[in-house]
């Protein structure tokens, strides 16, 4: 399986958007970074908002470019389509449930086999999840000073969709996300328009 292995603080510091969530990725940016002062084309824009959505995710190109081509088959608003489509990734939803302190993180749980979906062991990070399904931690796992801190511990964003059960490492998807409550700082629009040539 290809995974990125480029630098996050680097990548975060050029695209000007601490796309990776850890609190000290930004800390050496100049604040240099403005598109404005930059005299980026449209075309410049368009390709920063489709690296920064993809490094938010964590995809390389190829599966991004058929999340975005799924997105614009299905009915609705394709931007809309699009972060849904990859809000409700296994290895995002384990980030956002707070079992993982990263989407990297996330991912290396859920292949090594950390994670359980409705009681049974989902090792592929891009697995879909529906609403009403139940995401969980493996129980050898919960005693794991490391996971415990990370779920019990933290102070984390809370979002309609998902419901966390502290006591039982587990978290209910109760349904798709809406658009605006999803944490991320991205111009979508511009990511369609990029792929819409």
């Amino acid at each position: 399986m290809a995974t990125r292995r480029n630098p996050r603080f680097k990548e975060a510091r050029r695209l000007g958007l601490n796309v990776h969530g850890h609190p000290k990725a930004m800390e050496r940016a100049d604040g240099t970074f403005n598109r404005k002062n930059r005299n980026l084309s449209n075309y410049g824009e368009q390709l920063i908002e489709k690296q920064r959505l993809r490094a938010y995710y964590g995809l390389l190109e190829k599966q991004f470019s058929k999340y975005v081509e799924n997105a614009m088959k299905e009915p609705g608003i394709t931007g809309n389509n699009l972060i849904r489509n990859l809000e409700m990734r296994l290895d995002n939803l384990v980030y956002r449930i707070g079992f993982a302190r990263s989407i990297r993180q996330a991912r290396q749980m859920v292949s090594h086999g950390l994670i359980r979906v409705d009681g049974e062991k989902v090792d592929w990070p891009s697995y879909k999840i529906e609403p009403g399904m139940e995401i969980s931690l493996r129980s050898d796992q919960r005693k794991n000073d490391h996971f415990r801190e990370n779920y019990q511990d933290r102070t984390l964003e809370k979002l309609s969709y998902i419901t966390r059960d502290i006591d039982n490492f587990s978290a209910i998807i109760n349904g798709e996300p809406e658009i605006k409550e999803i944490p991320i700082v991205i111009d979508v629009q511009l990511v369609v328009e990029y792929y819409a040539k």
